[in-house]
């Protein structure tokens, strides 16, 4: 999977707290790296992608000015340390900057429910 080869590093010290990675000439996805603050919004996912790697998910119908807000309220509200009020300002200034200029575009991908029973063999 390119999107976990470009995010995942040996070196953790090169890997930035928000990155942007390439999945397609002109299009990258957005990745961060752990965040105990970010995994308290209730309605956002952090997928991860490879060790200290995350994807940032949410639902489907959620708008950009949403995560925006929420970011915002976490760096006024909460009490974060150094490292963790860097990443959401980092995040904060790429989604607000992106999202002025109309450049996100969000898309689905596809969850299977797996608590219930094994999904390959549930019919």
């Amino acid at each position: 999977m390119k999107a976990t080869a470009a995010a995942f590093s040996l070196d953790d010290q090169r890997q930035k707290p928000v990155e942007l990675v390439q999945i397609a000439p002109g299009w990258a996805i957005v990745t961060i790296g752990p965040n105990r603050l970010l995994a308290g919004i209730p309605w956002l996912r952090l997928v991860e992608l490879a060790p200290t790697r995350f994807l940032l998910s949410v639902p489907t119908g959620t708008s950009v000015d949403s995560l925006e807000l929420a970011i915002i309220e976490l760096l006024e509200n909460a009490d974060a340390d150094d490292r963790e009020r860097a990443m959401l300002e980092q995040l904060r200034d790429l989604v607000r900057r992106v999202r002025r200029r109309g450049d996100f575009s969000k898309a689905e991908i596809l969850l299977v429910e797996t608590r219930a029973s094994d999904p390959l063999t549930r019919r």
